[in-house]
């Protein structure tokens, strides 16, 4: 070969490999970019045992390196009310808050069955009042909440009272335990860690959970309009999730102390008031035509219509979401 035809060879060469270069670069600077355009994730949650596992996750490092971010909140209704005003973009709130903000307009998808509540939230009362008829006219303490709201309105129902019975005292949950303490209430609406605290400190359990089963349901709920842009993190947030329970039952006595500065002492005794869902049980919860979650949703809904803590209907359709449930988190 002649030796021009030669050098035009290598040119040739030599640009196919610098353009070879530059769509490979190209392309990982795609992807690379992909990743760092996802927005960050900001989930933000009250004080509840059952939302443990995601703190749990963080503690465990299974978060690094993901677009997460986990936002204590001193109570649910500030969790509420910051998804509300889109300061966050999902929330660990009761099936009943989530209502409440589908009823105010706020799009919101269910894409977690975290747990049912068997004992968790309770009535408890200080020694002097025996019984659920003794409340009359006495002080309940309850968060401005559904949730205190419906655990009030069954425990006054089977005493035979009424609201006007009682004084209620609105109380957030950070406040619950300071106001029985100093005698500001005679009985307090209250859930875990608070309720193991006061029991510890001389309250009964006049009325719990467990006396309407399946009434309280904690999901993780994200705003419609932004749970596509937010996809890769939100699998992350739920495998991370599954993860940490299934540490939880292998490595109980280490998962107890990576908990402990959130809930107190004995956190895993705290357990026994709700029940964890798994996997295959949120596939029940939340896919098919008739989703479980679509059933207990429209009775509670009709419930609280009832009890008036809805001002009207709410449609819960659309409402279970499993597209973030991967194959890959079981």
């Amino acid at each position: 070969m002649a030796e021009p035809q030669k050098s035009k060879a290598r040119m040739n060469y030599l640009v196919l490999c610098l353009l070879f270069l530059a769509l490979v670069g190209s392309a990982l600077a795609f992807n690379i970019c992909s990743k760092r355009q996802e927005p960050l994730l900001r989930v933000a949650s009250g004080l509840w045992i059952g939302y443990e596992p995601l703190y749990l996750a963080r503690s465990l490092g299974y978060y690094e390196n993901k677009n997460i971010r986990l936002v204590e909140m001193p109570s649910a209704s500030q969790a509420s009310q910051a998804l509300r005003n889109g300061m966050i973009e999902a929330a660990c709130l009761t099936l009943d808050e989530a209502l409440s903000l589908l009823q105010d307009g706020v799009d919101l998808r269910v894409v977690l069955v975290i747990d049912v509540s068997h004992g968790g939230d309770a009535l408890l009362a200080n020694p002097g009042v025996d019984n659920l008829q003794a409340l009359r006219g006495k002080r309940v303490g309850a968060e401005n909440a559904a949730v205190g709201a419906i655990i009030l309105d069954a425990a006054l129902q089977a005493g035979a009272l009424q609201a006007k019975d009682v004084t209620i005292v609105p109380l957030t949950v950070d406040e619950h335990a300071d106001a029985y303490l100093a005698g500001k209430v005679d009985a307090v609406v209250t859930y875990e860690p608070v309720r193991s605290q006061l029991l510890k400190a001389g309250a009964h359990v006049l009325f719990d959970s467990s006396q309407v089963p399946g009434r309280i349901v904690d999901v993780l709920v994200v705003r419609s309009e932004i749970a596509a842009a937010h996809t890769q993190a939100l699998k992350a947030l739920l495998k991370g999730h599954f993860r940490a329970r299934e540490y939880l039952a292998s490595q109980p006595q280490d998962a107890a102390k990576r908990m402990v500065p959130r809930l107190g002492e004995n956190p895993l005794a705290q357990f026994t008031g709700l029940r964890l869902l798994d996997m295959q049980e949120n596939r029940a919860w939340l896919t098919g035509n008739s989703p479980r979650l679509k059933s207990t949703a429209t009775e509670l809904a009709d419930l609280m219509l009832r009890r008036k803590l809805l001002q009207r209907p709410v449609s819960v359709e659309r409402l279970a979401d499993p597209s973030f449930l991967a194959e890959g988190n079981e």
